[in-house]
């Protein structure tokens, strides 16, 4: 695939694109393929590395099965980053979608944050308990309090010091036993709520409004809802329905 001038502004803010999927969820791949030929890219590119997510055999300590999945899954991309000497990385989970204007609205977004310096960016969240505005967004961008509540981690950017100093951090709230005071295993938006807090001098930016969202699937983080007891062809028709809607809405 002929690289863009989206994916070249891309790739000069950061070194990889790390996709996190799970070895047997084809669907989602092939929706994320989509999603990287929007950018002008794709998983033929060697820029972009798909990280075959972590499976655990139970919860363990987490809430479940698909909770520690996800927090060791981003620790191992985040591992491999600092190993490879990575400095800044992108890391997207599979059920990323991108908005419709993603070409317009990503280079200025990425002048922007270059000219800033970041450790952590946030292309997607949710605020809960956030009303209105949080700020006046300059270039797309918001700068997050160390102190505000940030959800969800379907698409991450790191700085040199959060792949430096994450994987230590992680491996220690591992370590330590559920509800610790000091922070023990739990959902990896929270974790990386707590790393923030623990780093207010570290920069944290949001997109305002966010340039990515989550993709209506299935989920392997929290149990099946309702949607997923209904026959497939109909799961497949409400889910392409709801994505189209969204897309619409959110440009």
């Amino acid at each position: 695939m002929a690289a863009t001038a989206t994916t070249e502004r891309l790739f000069r803010s950061f070194d990889r694109l790390y996709i996190v999927n799970l070895a047997d969820r084809a669907d989602r791949r092939r929706e994320m393929a989509g999603e990287l030929a929007r950018l002008g890219t794709g998983f033929d590119d060697p820029r972009v590395q798909l990280f075959e997510a972590i499976r655990p055999a139970d919860a363990g300590p987490f809430r479940s099965t698909g909770a520690r999945g996800a927090f060791l899954s981003q620790l191992g991309v985040l591992r491999e980053a600092r190993e490879r000497g990575h400095r800044r990385i992108l890391l997207l989970e599979d059920d990323c979608d991108f908005i419709r204007t993603i070409g317009r609205r990503l280079p200025p977004l990425l002048d922007r944050l270059d000219a800033e310096g970041f450790e952590l960016f946030y292309g997607g969240h949710l605020l809960p308990g956030t009303r209105g505005p949080i700020g006046p967004a300059a270039g797309g961008l918001i700068r997050a309090d160390p102190a505000l509540t940030i959800r969800l981690a379907h698409c991450l950017g790191f700085g040199p010091t959060a792949i430096d100093r994450l994987p230590a951090y992680l491996d220690a709230m591992l370590a330590r036993p559920p509800g610790s005071a000091e922070g023990g295993p739990m959902d990896i938006d929270g974790a990386y709520n707590w790393f923030r807090r623990a780093r207010p001098d570290l920069a944290t930016w949001l997109a305002v409004p966010p340039i990515a969202h989550q993709r209506p699937s299935r989920t392997d983080i929290s149990a099946p809802g309702r949607l997923d007891r209904l026959p497939s062809p109909l799961v497949r028709l409400a889910r392409g329905t709801r994505r189209r809607l969204n897309a619409w809405i959110r440009g």
